[in-house]
């Protein structure tokens, strides 16, 4: 395992900042049906 990370590192910094990016944007995606929540009960 560890030599495949040792020759694959691209892929797995590729893949972790995948992650990242997937999780921020569900993240935005939740605050922005939240907000909208709010905004509907305001009015």
């Amino acid at each position: 395992m560890m030599s495949f990370l040792e020759q694959h590192a691209l892929y797995v910094v590729l893949i972790i900042s995948l992650v990242i990016w997937l999780g921020l944007a569900l993240y935005v995606n939740n605050l922005d049906g939240k907000v909208k929540e709010l905004e509907q009960s305001i009015k």
